[in-house]
């Protein structure tokens, strides 16, 4: 019998050791700066920008709220696990029943009778997993765990994304400002040359009241500008997780090109489409539990240590104490209840399928919008650059004209203006040219989508 329960013990105690393994190696402290896409953000040529994703991993809130999310589930899975390895408990007991009048045995009576006695057992408990109830559990755990993990991952795409929209946003708040002051500078020139005009009965009042309106409009647009920025900026803070931050930003960056196809495989990196396929493997797992419910389950349990009615003699041979046991159990009748929550869990399975073919077209939805929407940004950007030369050009022979007296100060003026307009639309081109590539980038899952692998001559 003692060498029944020491083989049993043993079996219990190395049972599933390689699942324990691969799960204990998991509590190794990881190094998620990948989740960030560093290579990535480089491609745009700016060390600020890589500085503040860096910044955001070490104090972002919501980065670190995802991190513990994602140690949570690595201890339910461990949680889980547990059910299927054996308990092993120690239950020491002391029992004194003091002198009474007698105690009776069928026809023996012990008068005054009194005794102590010591009981030293360990106990071990283990439901046999038989039909591998417990082992779905815990597989259904790992999905669970993987479907938090790829929630975490959907946090560092929208972080890393909102950062560089905010920062670009920020650069082009900047130079929209710096650019709307020369505007306003100048308007209050062409103003002061209008008076004269008028003064002198060279020009109507319409047009110099015109050019007053014009002022205002520039200095309203002005003060707007200033509140955007502030704006972004405190916004931008937030998403750092540090609002002692000193922001500084630089104009020499890089701007992706947009390819013209992309390849419709690129959805299978976002987070929600992998998120959705792995519930569905979830569900059907509950639903084989749900199933394997109706069977009868088979506790293993015995006991070994020492009974004694003295304490000196607690730990002699005759005092050894051993038991073993098995214990089937079977539900006869629970009122529907297991035959609800199997049709339950096989609805939750149906669910899941609708919901992954949603997530797909909806996938394939932001990919087509976003490229869509960075491709025209970029011609947008293009043909505002273009125009801004133009301007360029023009202002360049109102100057060749305001030097041989063929042009008026005023129209030289007013030439300066156009091309101050046309560099802040080139501003704001840039900036939609910015924010598209981002847009394709949060779209594919947080891929490279430049790299010529996910590139496919074909319309998505």
């Amino acid at each position: 019998m003692k060498k029944l329960l020491t083989a049993i013990f043993l079996l219990c105690a190395f049972l599933n050791m390689q699942a324990v393994y691969s799960i204990q190696q998991k509590e190794e402290t990881k190094d998620k700066t990948e989740l960030l896409n560093i290579d990535w953000w480089n491609k745009f040529n700016d060390d600020n920008l890589v500085n503040y994703m860096l910044l955001a991993y070490e104090n972002n809130q919501d980065l670190k709220t995802a991190d513990l999310n994602t140690k949570q589930a690595l201890q339910m899975t461990k949680m889980s696990f547990a059910k299927e390895l054996p308990s092993l408990t120690f239950d020491g007991q002391y029992q004194r029943e003091f002198e009474s009048s007698e105690i009776r045995f069928g026809n023996t009576v012990i008068p005054n009778y009194n005794q102590s006695r010591f009981i030293l057992p360990l106990t071990m408990a283990y439901e046999f997993d038989i039909w591998g109830k417990n082992r779905l559990k815990t597989k259904s755990m790992k999905v669970q765990e993987e479907i938090v993990n790829q929630d975490e991952k959907s946090v560092y795409i929208s972080l890393t994304s909102a950062i560089a929209a905010n920062y670009f946003n920020l650069i082009k708040a900047q130079n929209l400002i710096e650019n709307q002051k020369e505007l306003v500078e100048l308007q209050k020139e062409i103003v002061q040359k209008e008076e004269k005009k008028y003064e002198a009965g060279l020009a109507p009042v319409t047009e110099l009241i015109q050019e007053k309106q014009a002022l205002e409009f520039f200095e309203a647009e002005l003060n707007n500008l200033i509140e955007n920025e502030d704006v972004i900026k405190n916004r931008f803070l937030v998403l750092l997780g540090d609002n002692q931050t000193k922001i500084e930003t630089k104009e020499d960056f890089s701007i992706l090109e947009v390819p013209e196809f992309l390849s419709p495989d690129l959805i299978q990196n976002r987070p929600d489409v992998i998120k959705s396929a792995n519930y569905i493997d979830k569900t059907r797992f509950d639903v084989r539990i749900a199933k394997k419910d109706f069977l009868p389950t088979f506790l293993v349990y015995g006991q070994i240590g020492f009974n004694a009615y003295q304490l000196n003699r607690i730990f002699t041979p005759t005092s050894w104490l051993s038991a073993i046991g098995v214990s089937p159990s079977i539900d006869l009748f629970t009122g529907g209840l297991k035959t609800s929550v199997l049709r339950f869990k096989k609805l939750e399975y149906e669910k899941a399928l609708q919901a992954y073919q949603k997530v797909i077209l909806v996938s394939v939805q932001e990919l087509n919008d976003a490229l869509l929407s960075a491709k025209i940004a970029r011609k947008n950007y293009d043909k505002m650059n273009n125009n801004y030369i133009f301007e360029n050009n023009l202002y360049d022979l109102s100057n060749k004209q305001l030097a041989i007296g063929s042009k008026s100060e005023l129209d030289h003026l007013k030439a300066k203006q156009a091309l101050l307009v046309a560099k802040k639309n080139e501003i704001s081109a840039k900036a939609d040219c910015l924010l598209g590539v981002i847009n394709i980038y949060k779209a594919s899952g947080g891929v490279d989508y430049t790299n010529t692998e996910n590139q496919k001559q074909e319309n998505i």
